[in-house]
Formats: C-alpha cells, sequence, structure tokens
C-alpha cells in the first residue's frame, strides 16, 4: 500500500461516474421505440429528458472547473438530444474531460476557488465542493432514470456497487467500451 492520496477519491468518483453513465446509457440503448421519451412519473417526465438533464449539468460544472465561463448557457436548449446515441456521445465526451480534471488534480486544485456563472451574478465555491456536489447530482439523477427503467422492457443496470477490487468480474465489458483497464481504476 502507498501513502494516502487526498486526490485518489475524486479520482475514483470520475471514473466511477463514467463506468455507471456508460452502464445506463447501455441499457437505455435496449429500450423498445418509445420508451426513452415515455412520459414516466419522475422529477424530470421522462428518461430522455433526465439523461439530458445529466448532460446539461455536467457541461455547466465540469466547464466552471476547467476554468471556462460556459454559465447558464449550458442550459439553452433544455433537451439539446433527442436521440440517445447522439447523446451518449456527448455525455461520454464530458464523463472523460471530467476523468482527465480529476486525475491532474493536486491539493492545492481540490481548494481552488471555482466561479460559477449564474447568469446575474458570480457563485463562487472550493473545487472540492463544487466536484462533490456535481457527483452527488449524477447519482440522484441516475437513480431515477433507474427507477424509470424498472417500468420499461429494460432491466435496471447494476449503479449501487462502488469501484473495489472485488468487483472487478462485472465491470469488463463496460472497460472495454471505455478503453480502461483495472490497473487504472486501482491507482
Amino acid at each position: 500500500m502507498s501513502a494516502f492520496d487526498p486526490i485518489r477519491v475524486f479520482r475514483k468518483l470520475a471514473y466511477n461516474n463514467a463506468l455507471a453513465n456508460t452502464r445506463l446509457h447501455r441499457a437505455c440503448a435496449a429500450l423498445e421505440p418509445g420508451e426513452f421519451e415515455a412520459r414516466r412519473v419522475c422529477f424530470f417526465p421522462s428518461i430522455k429528458s433526465t439523461l439530458n438533464h445529466i448532460l446539461t449539468v455536467d457541461w455547466f460544472y465540469v466547464d466552471a472547473l476547467e476554468g471556462g465561463a460556459l454559465g447558464l448557457k449550458a442550459f439553452d436548449i433544455e433537451e439539446p438530444f433527442d436521440a440517445l446515441d447522439a447523446l451518449s456521445v456527448e455525455q461520454n465526451k464530458v464523463d472523460r474531460r471530467l476523468v482527465t480534471l480529476c486525475e491532474n488534480l493536486n491539493p492545492e486544485a481540490l481548494v481552488r476557488v471555482i466561479d460559477l456563472h449564474r447568469g446575474n451574478r458570480i457563485q463562487r465555491e472550493r473545487a472540492e465542493d463544487v466536484l462533490s456536489h456535481l457527483f452527488q447530482h449524477q447519482t440522484h439523477h441516475r437513480g431515477q432514470v433507474h427507477a424509470m427503467l424498472s417500468g420499461s422492457s429494460v432491466a435496471p443496470p447494476q449503479l449501487d456497487e462502488f469501484i473495489v477490487a472485488d468487483d472487478a468480474r462485472f465491470r469488463g465489458e463496460e472497460l472495454a467500451a471505455l478503453s480502461w483497464d483495472e490497473t487504472m481504476l486501482m491507482r
């Protein structure tokens, strides 16, 4: 075992975020025609709406964490994608940006102040708090999609596990899709 690394948890959260999104999007790809956009009882009215929300919020926060000023423009189009395939491509892109950001963190970067452009004001928060908020947000809304899948023709995928060594046997397909390996996840 190596020394404690305060950045490791954020890297693993970013890996887990991308892995969970990959699992969820793969499950959604198996939906019957009409189920992706079907009206459901949840915070957002459909799987499509919820996945679009996850994406636009990622755009907002990842841009801010990268030092950008995209701000509320991330939400100019409430549902930028009608089709899952295009949405999945964009989700994968922003997931990879978040992974790269977390792989390059250091203790000083975690305490730096992030400007969140909120239209008529700038919200200022520590990077570690913005990251924690983002991971919590994504987990919350993925859970809603998971619940909506329970009322569809597709069984919801396993999302409640975290990246521990013993679960490696369950994530081979997703790691291959992401071009990752177990060594990367365990460092």
